[in-house]
């Protein structure tokens, strides 16, 4: 009945907080602090309840239940934001546009994030020779689509540019696509293709998907969640799968088992992403929050206080 702390719990704790900061990308600009404090403590107790049911129902890895973050902070956000949406969101608004200095910050945490990834992969991972495994095939995996991210952002580019965008967030997108399956891997060449396929998912998206798909679903994802973290986690959970199936094509009865609890534990951190999204997103809409009108929408100076543009300064 005692609730336990080590550097095991702590350490899963810290890492199931990406789900918060993923779903914040897809809302960045449309909420206010108050609703984004309470849409990250409902999300985290969700994920929570989530991760138990695949480790205790399930009997997922516990360093695989946490890669789920990815899968569930990507469609709960949409969620969200399909709640917030607004049709005046289609047109892109001039205080959502980049800057160079915020530009050269967002590559900063991208270049952070990169070298570090390894240590996400494998933190949790028990077994010291599948935790090196994880690391290299995170680096194998990460080479790989970074040179897709600047190839196919050079290829899609109307004047043969590198877009930041891509580059901020298609570099990272293999390293999302490995989560599930980074100590299974046995082979390199695996890990590169999956890299390859998940940087060019991500650039191909934001270049041409998103456009079209976000009006369409009636969301505005401002940070591109869906092409950073959405897909490329479902194309990681499927790749995942395969490996099952392909590492114990010899036994059966092993085989169909693992297989269906893998599906089983991705299913269910997708279903209970979107519903509870969707009800956290209607939570915010509530008058209680006083949520800022479209106008307001991408504008600091609401919640923050800018000496340069006081009057009389």
């Amino acid at each position: 009945g005692k609730i336990r702390i080590n550097l095991q719990s702590i350490l899963t704790a810290i890492m199931s907080i990406t789900t918060v900061l993923i779903s914040t990308g897809a809302i960045l600009g449309k909420a206010n602090l108050m609703q984004l404090i309470w849409m990250a403590v409902m999300e985290v107790t969700v994920f929570t309840v989530n991760r138990w049911l695949a480790v205790k129902l399930l009997r997922i890895e516990n360093h695989i239940s946490v890669m789920h973050a990815h899968l569930f902070g990507a469609y709960f956000g949409l969620m969200v934001s399909w709640m917030l949406y607004h049709s005046s969101l289609n047109r892109k608004a001039e205080k959502e546009r980049s800057r160079p200095i915020s530009d050269m910050f967002a590559v900063l945490g991208t270049l952070f994030l990169w070298i570090f990834w390894p240590s996400f992969n494998s933190a949790l991972i028990p077994e010291e020779d599948k935790k090196w495994t994880a690391i290299y095939n995170t680096y194998f995996v990460m080479a790989t689509s970074t040179i897709a991210a600047f190839s196919f952002s050079v290829a899609t580019s109307k004047n043969g540019k590198l877009s930041m965008a891509h580059i901020q967030n298609a570099t990272l997108a293999g390293g999302v696509a490995l989560g599930f399956s980074a100590s299974n891997i046995q082979q390199p060449w695996i890990a590169m293709v999956l890299g390859l396929a998940a940087g060019t998912i991500s650039v191909l998206g934001m270049a041409y998907l998103q456009k079209h798909l976000d009006p369409a679903l009636k969301i505005h994802d401002t940070c591109g969640v869906l092409y950073t973290f959405g897909l490329p986690s479902l194309l990681g959970g499927i790749i995942h799968v395969i490996l099952i199936l392909t590492n114990h094509s010899k036994n059966l009865s092993v085989l169909g088992y693992s297989a269906l609890i893998e599906v089983g534990a991705l299913s269910l951190s997708l279903c209970l992403s979107l519903f509870s999204g969707l009800l956290t997103g209607l939570i915010l809409t509530c008058k209680l929050w006083k949520t800022p009108p479209v106008t307001k929408y991408f504008d600091d100076q609401v919640y923050w206080e800018f000496p340069h543009l006081a009057v009389g300064f």
